[in-house]
């Protein structure tokens, strides 16, 4: 049986990691290799980082940086933001990426998942969807960090994105994003229910029972968070636990009880 994945989410915007409320992100929770390292330790299952500013400045990843980063990154390594080519695909994961998250780019130019997923393959493309409910009830997705809408219902763009190739699909919950109110368990049923690839369920955590929420509930094969891991005292290591004691398979390495304890304050001196 597959395991289930607890996955950080860090948000970069210049030179630090920030997080905010509804994809308005203006409080700076820290720095970029610190975090990672200390992620190391703390047995996630993989890391996602957002440059959540180059689609805007019409920009290319920054290469460079992830480069820097990956070398000390132990655990899968997806990379997100300003990715428009496959060049972008291939010098990420040259880079050190194990994985791209393509979203923007791909309402403009959807053969960059097919052409992505044929030349590196399917296990390299994420392909993130940002939604928010409409007037009617029906959740649409958003491009350009949420800025835009594109006018196209979730479960059809889901559907669209599996044809095209890409090997998981990140769901993020706009109006939950940042509020630690819980996962929109419907938004993420909307997708499982209509797609066979991993569904990855983003926005909203706040607590370990939220994320039993969404996989239960919502179906998700894995469960991304921030704030609940940045503002909180609650680690990826004690969601899997409580996961564990709910009969979700979780990958789970044992650790003293001193390790545990020293893992946690060194978190919190950090964010």
């Amino acid at each position: 049986m597959l395991k289930t994945r607890i996955i950080p989410t860090l948000l970069w915007k210049n030179v630090g990691l920030v997080k905010g409320i509804g994809f308005d992100s203006w409080r700076r929770v820290g720095s970029l290799l610190p975090a990672i390292r200390v992620y190391n330790t703390r047995q996630v299952d993989e890391l996602i980082l957002v440059d959540i500013t180059a689609t805007d400045e019409h920009r290319s990843p920054d290469f460079e940086t992830v480069n820097e980063i990956s070398c000390e990154c132990f655990v899968p390594f997806t990379v997100g933001g300003g990715i428009k080519s496959t060049q972008d695909i291939k010098e990420l994961l040259r880079c050190g990426a194990d994985k791209v998250a393509i979203n923007s780019a791909a309402f403009k130019s959807p053969q960059l998942i097919s052409e992505g997923a044929q030349i590196f393959g399917s296990q390299c493309i994420v392909a993130s969807i940002d939604a928010k409910k409409n007037s009617r009830g029906k959740y649409e997705c958003y491009s350009n960090s949420g800025k835009k809408n594109e006018h196209i219902e979730v479960g059809e763009w889901a559907k669209k994105l599996e044809e095209l190739g890409a090997g998981e699909i990140l769901i993020t919950s706009i109006e939950q994003d940042g509020t630690m109110k819980g996962y929109d368990t419907n938004l993420i049923r909307t997708i499982t229910k209509v797609v066979s690839i991993p569904v990855i369920a983003s926005g909203g955590a706040g607590n370990y029972e939220d994320m039993y929420k969404a996989i239960e509930k919502g179906k998700a094969s894995a469960v991304a968070a921030a704030s609940i891991f940045h503002y909180t005292q609650q680690t990826p290591m004690e969601a899997k636990e409580y996961l564990a004691t709910k009969n979700v398979p979780v990958r789970i390495t044992k650790i003293s009880q001193d390790d545990h304890s020293s893992d946690r304050g060194l978190v919190l001196g950090l964010f």
